[in-house]
């Protein structure tokens, strides 16, 4: 469709700025045109000038321009808190307790004075998982073992690296069910720290751990006589962070 000379062509017909349109058109029921090609078929009209249209175009044009900025600068802010997520969270475990980092004051003084509850026992399980993206052979030594609230127990994981090149790991921990994990108690452990293994190296790491003997006041407790102790590994790069640990 466009201009053609003094006229407007339509479905491939010449309609004048005089005012008539061919018989055929007519009786097709199409409407005449009127004065100076003021008027004219439907499919003949040109772009709309109104400007309250055009103002509601910019207007349209302003507001999407800001959603997108709020979503940029909602994806910066994230990509901050992501950077701070671990070491942020490793501070909250050791402040509370919670996900088994020891707990701020829980110290020798503490392990030396507190009470087995020999009656309340405990079954502990562990797990290993390795992401794909490590090529290590990691595992529990032991599958289970027994403790009770108030004393100290010794576990331990075996890493290896199979390959022919040095691999940095660095690991991270989940305890189930998360109510217990305040009271999961580790004295030492290997996550959170990068560890080398070089070609063929197999090592032995230990989980020194206790239950805190106020596992037993806590009635959400009351029906819990097990806790499983999984760790991942991942392999250290520069820029990768690590996922939080997770509970059930």
């Amino acid at each position: 469709m466009g201009l053609c000379g003094r006229g407007w062509t339509c479905l491939g017909v010449l309609v004048r700025a005089g005012g008539w349109v061919p018989r055929r058109l007519s009786a097709w029921g199409l409407p005449r045109l009127h004065g100076n090609g003021g008027g004219g078929v439907g499919c003949c009209r040109g772009k709309s000038t109104n400007p309250f249209t055009r103002a509601q175009e910019e207007e349209a044009g302003r507001r999407n321009r800001t959603v997108l900025t709020y979503i940029a600068a909602t994806a910066v802010g994230m990509m901050g808190l992501s950077y701070a997520a671990v070491p942020l969270y490793r501070l909250y475990c050791q402040t509370t307790g919670l996900g088994g980092a020891a707990v701020a004051g829980h110290g020798s003084d503490q392990i030396e004075t507190m009470e087995p509850v020999k009656e309340r026992i405990i079954k502990i399980t562990f797990n290993a998982d390795v992401h794909a993206s490590l090529q290590w052979n990691f595992r529990p030594q032991q599958t289970e073992i027994y403790v009770v609230p108030g004393e100290t127990a010794l576990a331990f994981y075996k890493a290896k690296n199979p390959t022919e090149k040095p691999i940095i790991g660095i690991s991270t921990y989940n305890v189930i069910p998360f109510e217990a994990g305040q009271y999961f108690n580790k004295i030492q452990c290997f996550c959170f720290e990068e560890q080398r293994l070089n070609p063929q190296e197999e090592v032995d790491m230990p989980v020194f751990f206790y239950i805190d003997p106020e596992f037993v006041e806590d009635p959400r407790m009351a029906r819990v006589d097990l806790i499983i102790l999984s760790y991942t590994f991942f392999e250290a790069k520069d820029g990768q962070k690590l996922p939080l640990p997770g509970y059930s």
